[in-house]
């Protein structure tokens, strides 16, 4: 049995060392799994086990890509975070022990080759339980099949070609088989396809949740199959995968070529139509564009502004009858997202009240668009030479900076996401917390030196004064010493796909496949703009822009749609992602972070621009390391480019 264990452990660290964290815990006989699966009630707790390897998103030290990228920052000595992630954004990964390790579930990683392994023990095995009926049967294999998918998928936008975990080493197995090989990014797409084909051909899963929270929230649906199989052809066809040059020579040691240096339009065909099949089945079945709900206890009246703003909070953190996200992580709640988005407002002090130190930077700030709903340096109309200058709020503005107060032109004439994401000084920050709803009692936040949302101490503040707006769900409110832990905080699953996603990823497909403007690839964009108050594409550049036909080309519609992405996923820890399978990550992730001198407690001195950072990114960042220890333990392994 001992030399079995061995064979085991070794088979399995070439694949994923923290397997040895499985073997620990079951026992050295081999009728173990036989008994997992004797009863249904000890299958579903193997089937809860499938589940449990998901990544926790919903956590921003746990959240692969969320301080990865430019949209946040955070304080240099770290205090309020862990470091593993934001490194990363530091141009700190490294080989020997890498951050966000999925590979072998380190470093804020999840061990999900250690995952894949148990979906493929359930896969193998669920046919034995004696007391589960055939349709549970049936619906239970099509979500493991989901996440042995999911589990590959995140793998491959990690690593690029990983080996595929089809079946799991039998005991007994030579040197050879125990030593695998990476498959090349084609190879993995098609099987991560495969899944999720047979996933969804089992009828007895259902296309879309029915039960309560407690039963069956988080739980596989046909809509989540759909939309994830879209996400993974649409990252298949992605230049990062799709004719990327740059990793002409990147084989493995049988000369196999792992990503393909030719250009296949034929992947964007194939992107399409699974954007198209996902779009139909879940508009069919209910779900769209979320809008906010209200109850005869808010006193909005009828704001267009705060309603917009509300209809936006609401799409991601609504847990009631949100019909907008497809897929919720109940597994990871944005618990600390919220409590470290808040600044404080009314009481409390820096050491037990909210935290606001997730920082959005001025360079993400200004991505936003301007009211008329293009870029600020672009609308022809919008003071962008004079950004930086101070501008006092009247009446017209009081929805969003609060009346009399001055704070920089750049806070004036934005869009409502503007306004719905973010936390700024002298901006008003509506909500349960503060103001109970009512348009006539107004709350800002106040950033400067001395000021209640300023930096208090060592620890717990903004290094560039703005804060999340976006991840507090509007129901959550603060203890009088500014808590906001307990039951006063409204905790919401994390949403790992929502509508907004999906619709601007089939506008991507269609660009991406077509050879010029069509109104088909706008009126899914179109839809995302116009629940967020904007006019179309069309109207707003044709109006508002000084480059007016820039919706009319493929490679300005690209643009348009990418930075559409970025600011409706804004915070979500997509921007990451969507930087590497575009390849300009290498262009935006190498530009100055830069906040407001928060030292100081008049305006004119508050507003000028303080570096915080000289990011960088290089070629080899595109794909993560495989660590040192993996490679000297399997052999047949090579490592990423550059690393």
């Amino acid at each position: 049995m001992k030399n079995y264990r061995l064979l085991i452990i070794i088979g399995f660290l070439s694949i994923s060392t923290s397997c040895q964290k499985y073997l620990d815990v079951v026992p050295d006989n081999v009728p173990t799994i036989d008994y997992a699966f004797t009863l249904r009630s000890s299958a579903q707790r193997f089937l809860a086990t499938c589940y449990s390897y998901m990544p926790r998103n919903g956590h921003f030290n746990t959240n692969a890509a969320f301080n990865a990228a430019d949209e946040v920052w955070q304080p240099v000595p770290l205090a309020d975070v862990n470091g593993d992630i934001v490194n990363i954004a530091r141009g700190l990964q490294n080989v020997s022990d890498p951050l966000a390790n999925y590979w072998e579930g380190t470093r804020q990683g999840r061990p999900l080759f250690q995952g894949i392994r148990d979906c493929n023990i359930f896969l193998d095995n669920i046919h034995k339980v004696s007391d589960l009926e055939q349709y549970e049967r049936q619906r239970w294999i099509a979500e493991v099949k989901f996440l042995k998918a999911y589990y590959h998928f995140v793998l491959l936008r990690s690593y690029g070609p990983i080996p595929i975990g089809r079946e799991n080493i039998p005991l007994g197995s030579s040197t050879d088989e125990v030593h695998v090989y990476r498959e090349p990014v084609d190879e993995v797409v098609k099987y991560i396809v495969e899944l999720l084909n047979e996933s969804a051909a089992i009828t007895d899963l259902p296309d879309r949740l029915q039960g309560t929270e407690s039963s069956e929230l988080g739980r596989v649906t046909r809509a989540m199959v759909l939309a994830l199989k879209a996400k993974v052809l649409v990252t298949a066809a992605s230049p990062l995968f799709n004719g990327n040059t740059d990793y002409a020579s990147f084989k493995d040691k049988k000369g196999r070529q792992l990503i393909s240096s030719v250009y296949n339009p034929v992947k964007w065909d194939s992107a399409v139509v699974a954007c198209k099949n996902a779009v139909e089945l879940c508009e069919r079945i209910g779900y769209g564009l979320q809008h906010f709900a209200g109850n005869s206890g808010y006193k909005i009246g009828e704001n267009d502004s705060i309603l917009t703003q509300l209809d936006l909070r609401t799409a991601l953190t609504d847990k009631v009858n949100n019909i907008e996200n497809i897929w919720v992580n109940t597994q990871s709640r944005a618990t600390d997202m919220q409590r470290w988005s808040m600044p404080l407002i009314t009481s409390g002090v820096s050491g037990s009240g909210p935290k606001g130190c997730l920082a959005p930077t001025i360079k993400f700030v200004e991505m936003f668009y301007s009211a008329n709903g293009v870029p600020i340096e672009e609308d022809k109309d919008y003071p962008y030479a004079q950004r930086y200058s101070l501008q006092t709020s009247e009446e017209a503005d009081k929805y969003h900076v609060l009346k009399g107060e001055s704070t920089v032109k750049m806070h004036f004439g934005r869009e409502e996401r503007f306004y719905a994401y973010l936390g700024f000084d002298r901006g008003i920050w509506f909500g349960n917390w503060v103001n109970n709803y009512d348009i006539s009692n107004l709350f800002a936040v106040k950033t400067r030196k001395g000021e209640m949302a300023a930096r208090q101490g060592i620890t717990n503040y903004s290094i560039t004064s703005y804060t999340i707006k976006k991840l507090v769900n509007i129901e959550t409110v603060a203890d009088a010493d500014g808590n906001v832990t307990g039951s006063n905080q409204e905790q919401y699953p994390w949403p790992e796909f929502r509508m907004a996603d999906l619709y601007l990823l089939y506008s991507e497909a269609l660009n991406e496949q077509g050879s010029g403007y069509n109104p088909l690839i706008t009126e899914w964009i179109n839809k995302v703009r116009a629940r967020a108050g904007l006019a179309t594409v069309e109207v707003a550049w044709t109006n508002h822009s000084s480059n007016p036909d820039k919706y009319k080309t493929k490679a300005g519609l690209r643009e348009i749609i990418q930075r559409e992405r970025t600011l409706e996923l804004a915070f979500e820890g997509h921007r990451y992602w969507d930087l590497r399978r575009w390849k300009t990550a290498h262009i935006e992730l190498n530009k100055p972070i830069k906040g407001w001198d928060i030292s100081q407690s008049d305006a004119v001195s508050f507003y000028r621009e303080v570096l915080l950072y000289n990011q960088r990114f290089t070629a080899r960042d595109y794909l993560n390391p495989i660590s040192v220890n993996e490679m000297q333990i399997n052999k047949n392994l090579v490592q990423n480019p550059g690393w």
